[in-house]
C-alpha cells in the first residue's frame, strides 16, 4: 500500500514539475504550423523540431530565460507559402522578421495579439489583402515595414494611435486613401508612401475623408 502511494505521488510530481513547460509546447505548436504553411527549398526549418519540449532549440528562434520565444528570425531565407493565424498565440514575440521572401497571402489580423511586437518586417514578399486594423493594437512597435508587397486598402487608422511608432515603411504596393498626418506619422518621411498610385496625401485634417479612391 505504501508503494502504491509512494507511485502515485511520484507520478503527481513529474506531472506537475511538466506544467510550466506546456506554454512552450503551444508556441512550437504554433510555430510547427508556420513551418507546414511554407515551403523550404533550402531547408532552413530542418531543426523545427515539434517533437521538443519547446522551440528554443531550433535555429532561426531566440527565447528570454524563461524559454518563452522572443524572435522569429527568418529573413531573406528563400522561403514560399502563407502566414498563419497561430503566429498570435506568441504573446513574448518582439521581433518577427520575413523580409525578402516570397510569403504570399494576407497578414492575419491575429497579429494583433502580439502585444509584445517591437518589430513587423514584412518587406519585399508577396502579401495580398489589407493592412489589419487590429495591428493598432500593437503599443510596444516601434518597427512596421510593409514595403514592396501587393497590398491594398488604406493605412488603417488605428496605427496612429501607436506612440511607440518611429519607423512606417508601405511604399511599393497597390494601397489608397490617404497618408495620415497625426500622432507618430506626424514624423514619417512621405518616400515611405511612395509608388502607391492610388494613395493620396499627406490628408486634410477635417477636409478630407481618409478613404478617398478605395471604392
Amino acid at each position: 500500500m505504501a508503494m502504491a502511494a509512494a507511485c502515485c505521488l511520484l507520478t503527481l510530481t513529474l506531472t506537475v514539475s511538466f506544467v510550466p513547460l506546456v506554454y512552450g509546447n503551444s508556441e512550437g505548436d504554433a510555430l510547427y504550423m508556420l513551418r507546414r504553411s511554407l515551403s523550404d527549398p533550402d531547408n532552413v526549418l530542418q531543426s523545427w523540431d515539434p517533437t521538443l519540449v519547446n522551440p528554443c532549440t531550433w535555429f532561426h528562434i531566440t527565447c528570454n530565460q524563461d524559454n518563452r520565444v522572443t524572435r522569429v528570425d527568418l529573413g531573406n531565407s528563400n522561403l514560399s507559402g502563407h502566414l498563419v493565424p497561430e503566429l498570435g498565440k506568441l504573446e513574448h514575440l518582439q521581433y518577427l522578421e520575413l523580409y525578402k521572401n516570397n510569403i504570399q497571402g494576407t497578414i492575419p489580423a491575429d497579429l494583433g495579439n502580439l502585444k509584445s511586437l517591437v518589430s513587423l518586417d514584412l518587406y519585399n514578399n508577396n502579401i495580398s489583402g489589407t493592412i489589419p486594423s487590429s495591428l493598432g493594437k500593437l503599443k510596444s512597435l516601434v518597427f512596421l515595414r510593409l514595403n514592396d508587397n501587393k497590398l491594398t486598402g488604406p493605412i488603417p487608422r488605428d496605427l496612429v494611435g501607436i506612440s511607440s511608432l518611429k519607423v512606417v515603411d508601405v511604399s511599393s504596393n497597390d494601397l489608397c486613401g490617404t497618408i495620415p498626418t497625426s500622432g507618430p506619422f506626424e514624423h514619417i518621411p512621405l518616400n515611405n508612401f511612395e509608388n502607391n498610385h492610388r494613395l493620396e496625401g499627406p490628408e486634410l485634417l477635417g477636409l478630407a475623408t481618409y478613404d478617398t479612391n478605395c471604392s
